[in-house]
């Protein structure tokens, strides 16, 4: 299985990093090896002074496609979840600067939390899904799946045409603002709508 993120699909965001508005949806992988393990606490990585926390409405991808159009998107995904994308922020700046790729700074072990998925029957509206995120009981982001700048059925259509999806990929399609640094001890919880998708300690 892949891991295929989606970076700037929510204009708040965009404009929280002061990055410019793409034309196209920015892709990039993550292994599996970045999955977090059930239960298991998130260990700030010693490459890294500043990780930030971005919290992400997740999609699973239930069967084979390729050059997927729009319209028949949502026969290939049946579950979706919340996650965090965790990015070593300081390692990101200094790549972006010299123009390489995140891959160090957004794909390391442990850098993607999946929490329970759920049957996207249990959504009226899959592009009105309201998520926030806490951080010690504070919520630090609100999003809603009607403020993408590409829905889950686009980007399913605009990453097919690269890579053949496969039962068992996972989409994570974008954060919205407040995204923040974590320190150990740290306690984060995810919800879509007012449903506990996961829950974690920082170390």
């Amino acid at each position: 299985m892949k891991i295929i993120c989606i970076g700037r699909n929510y204009t708040d965001h965009i404009k929280e990093l002061e990055n410019e508005k793409p034309a196209d949806p920015v892709v990039f992988l993550k292994p599996d090896t970045a999955i977090l393990l059930k239960k298991q606490p998130f260990f700030i990585p010693d490459f890294s002074n500043d990780v930030h926390h971005e919290v992400e409405v997740l999609v699973k991808i239930a069967k084979v496609g390729k050059y997927i159009d729009k319209k028949f998107a949502h026969k290939y995904y049946n579950e979706i979840s919340l996650g965090i994308d965790f990015t070593a922020r300081d390692l990101q700046a200094k790549l972006k600067e010299k123009g390489l790729p995140w891959e160090k700074a957004k794909a390391f072990d442990g850098s993607a939390v999946i929490g329970n998925w759920m049957l996207k029957e249990e959504i009226s509206d899959i592009n009105n899904v309201s998520f926030t995120l806490e951080k010690n009981g504070n919520v630090v982001q609100t999003g809603n799946t009607s403020h993408m700048l590409w829905k889950i059925d686009e980007l399913i259509e605009y990453v097919s045409k690269y890579f053949t999806l496969k039962i068992g990929d996972i989409i994570f399609t974008g954060t919205p603002a407040g995204v923040g640094r974590v320190i150990a001890e740290d306690k984060l919880g995810g919800f879509i709508e007012n449903k506990q998708m996961f829950s974690i300690t920082v170390k």
